[in-house]
């Protein structure tokens, strides 16, 4: 697709009108072109444009163009359609898929979809929809297929094929006994190495399951690391009713990634692209954590009008507020990503609080080390011995702090039950802003006798 006909076509959507002969050009246009590129111009679109986008599409692309668009935007394009929805919009979305988008809609809308849905379909949604959010159950495809350790190869083939349309993955079939307990999974590597009179209780291979009361976060990243394309999900029981595939897991460490970044970058993550995102929601997405940062800066304000009288008697040690301010920030931000990004993948727990705070203790103290000599040598230089001890002291102090606080708040974050990112980097260089200046001016009294 050439960049001209998108721009042509992006400047059409602009208007607020378009007659019959723009819609029937851009129809033509639309018919011909790669679906990935249309993908990409809704995405580039306000949700109302998009719709005008996707009305004009034959009613299978439209939902093979419907199904690639996150649940966000999804819900948005479905409620900019309004009575005008396409027969069979859903057609290529799976239940879990569905359950996303019914999350992200208002509930008279979600209403609406439901009864729009056929019986077995509807079915399936309202399972999906009794587990709790968050978790494996919620997120699962109840759509899976599976056979008994007795069955051949051939059996299974044949099987697989006759319901190939209706299936989440073919690539792991779970294996079970006569009480649906999950005994193995059989691969489709597995089936094609088989001779066809082969039984699946010869060939198949251990099950790695997972609860369906699961954290979803947690069973993702595991599936990944595994290396494995499914889990089947199983109750507490151990009966067989779902699977849990790796195009999910995918999606859903993407989205906790780009979340658990965006809050320690002090914002809400945009739950779907940048230039379909309205503009109000892009400011909610910013203004409480501004909100929240602006009161805590207060601390940093209320410090410097304690020492007032300090400043006043050694003008020259508000020179290194800003170096001392912005180190500590800066410490204490990399101490509570890195500990925040070990919460994700399980490397440290709750239990590990005590050998964190230890852990970071040393490397603040060694950082502190290095820098602190620096800043002794040059402030010394320039501005005489006792500067120099003030800061170099003060330097190792703020780095020691910084970094054994930053590492310990994502860790009573996940004690408490909060995301341990809410405890952003915008939030503990506040707070080790106050914290380094009240060190820095009682370090200066104490060296320079004030």
């Amino acid at each position: 697709m050439q960049t001209a006909d998108l721009a042509n076509i992006e400047r059409k959507l602009r208007r607020r009108r378009l007659s019959p002969r723009d819609l029937a050009a851009m129809q033509r246009k639309l018919a011909g072109m790669d679906l990935r590129d249309i993908v990409r111009l809704v995405e580039r679109q306000p949700s109302r444009r998009g719709a005008e986008l996707v009305r004009l599409l034959p009613a299978p692309r439209a939902a093979v163009l419907f199904d690639a668009l996150a649940p966000a935007h999804q819900a948005e394009i479905v409620e900019a359609l309004g009575d005008h929805q396409i027969p069979g919009l859903f057609d290529a979305l799976g239940t879990e898929d569905l359950v996303m988008l019914l999350d992200h809609m208002d509930p008279e809308v979600a209403e609406r979809v439901l009864n729009e849905l056929d019986e077995d379909d509807r079915a399936y949604t309202d399972l999906i929809l009794a587990y709790e959010k968050g978790s494996v159950g919620r997120v699962m495809s109840p759509n899976v297929e599976a056979v008994g350790a007795t069955e051949t190869a051939q059996e299974v083939v044949d099987k697989l094929r006759s319901h190939v349309d209706d299936l989440e993955t073919i690539y792991t079939v779970p294996v079970i006994d006569d009480m649906h307990h999950v005994t193995g999974v059989l691969s489709l590597k597995d089936l094609f190495k088989a001779r066809a009179d082969d039984e699946v209780g010869t060939i198949m291979r251990e099950a790695q399951t997972v609860l369906e009361s699961e954290d979803a976060e947690y069973a993702a990243r595991r599936l990944i690391a595994s290396g494995r394309l499914a889990y089947p999900v199983v109750d507490n029981g151990q009966h067989l009713v779902g699977i849990f595939t790796y195009d999910e897991a995918q999606d859903i460490v993407e989205f906790a990634d780009s979340e658990d970044s965006a809050r320690l970058g002090g914002s809400e993550s945009l739950k779907q692209p940048y230039l379909s995102t309205p503009v109000l929601n892009l400011v909610r997405s910013r203004i409480v954590w501004l909100l929240v940062l602006a009161v805590s800066a207060i601390l940093t304000v209320q410090v410097l009008g304690i020492f007032e009288d300090t400043l006043a008697q050694v003008t020259v040690l508000s020179l290194f507020i800003p170096l001392l301010t912005g180190t500590g920030g800066n410490t204490g931000n990399q101490a509570a990503t890195t500990v925040t990004r070990a919460l994700a993948l399980h490397d440290v727990s709750k239990g590990d609080i005590f050998k964190v705070m230890w852990r970071e203790l040393r490397v603040g103290a060694t950082l502190g080390s290095v820098l602190g000599i620096l800043g002794l040598g040059i402030a010394w230089a320039v501005f005489g011995q006792e500067i120099g001890i003030v800061i170099g002291s003060t330097l190792f102090c703020v780095c020691a702090m910084s970094a054994t606080v930053g590492g310990i708040m994502p860790i009573i974050a996940r004690a408490v039950g909060a995301d341990p990112a809410v405890f952003s980097n915008p939030f503990i260089s506040t707070f080790c802003d106050a914290t380094g200046l009240v060190i820095y001016f009682l370090i200066a009294k104490s060296v320079l006798g004030l």
